[in-house]
């Protein structure tokens, strides 16, 4: 029986990545994505070449009564999650003298509380099997921080945190959790910036270039997989050497 990963926000960029590093490796796939996209039939299509089964599930990370139906939903279908995968975030960029309590909310709520309401609805399937590995995307900007981004920064700390406080509490159920850190990521979001922004960024990185999303993906393959033996708690880099 394959295996089967869950990945929260994965259509596009990081998420879509690692779902077809999954696939590869002939995993089952479960995606989750917040608002329907016309990619969504072509996404399933390509996946489906790896001689996986799909489920997409439409779902806000928000909504912590949804992801106990979602859970459900893929229990019902696989029988099991043996791979959750929290990627799913957004941005609200300004200055905090700027940045309004709304800005602050929604960006925490997101990404972190999300990422609480989606292992709260997923961790007992694999506590009552004893076993599992989870792996959440925090961000180099959690660890050290950046002008602009105090509501990101806030929320990607408190993920590493998280992480660190459900490893210890699932080793002896032999579900590993961990993170990882990615710096700046050629997605659709660096591709809008002007050549000079990225210029200037691509100076901030030692190995002087921004990281592909299949580079975090195999790094998120790594560590979800059963070649992952002995790494828990901990947050993992993918950043060029920018905060080393």
């Amino acid at each position: 029986m394959n295996k089967v990963v869950l990945i929260t926000g994965g259509s596009r960029g990081i998420g879509k990545a690692i779902a077809f590093e999954f696939a590869r490796k002939g995993y089952n796939i479960v995606i989750n994505y917040m608002a329907a996209d016309k990619d969504l039939e072509l996404i399933k299509k390509e996946l489906e070449e790896y001689n996986v089964e799909t489920l997409f599930v439409q779902g806000d990370v928000t909504d912590f009564k949804r992801w106990e139906e979602i859970g459900k939903e893929v229990i019902e279908k696989f029988g099991k999650i043996d791979v959750l995968v929290n990627n799913a975030g957004i941005t609200k960029d300004t200055l905090i003298l700027r940045m309004s309590e709304k800005d602050f909310e929604s960006v925490v709520d997101v990404n972190l509380k999300g990422t609480f309401n989606v292992t709260k609805n997923i961790i007992p399937y694999m506590s009552k099997r004893r076993c599992g590995r989870i792996v959440n995307i925090a961000s180099i900007i959690g660890v050290v921080g950046n002008a602009g981004q105090a509501n990101y920064a806030a929320s990607k700390a408190g993920i590493i945190g998280l992480t660190k406080s459900c490893a210890r509490e699932f080793a002896a159920r032999n579900i590993l959790v961990n993170s990882i850190a990615p710096g700046f990521i050629n997605t659709n979001m660096t591709e809008v910036l002007s050549d000079s922004v990225k210029e200037s960024i691509n100076n901030q990185i030692p190995l002087k270039r921004q990281a592909e999303p299949s580079e975090v993906a195999k790094l998120v393959y790594f560590l979800g997989s059963e070649e992952n033996t002995y790494i828990t708690g901990e947050t993992v880099k993918i950043d060029g050497g920018m905060a080393m």
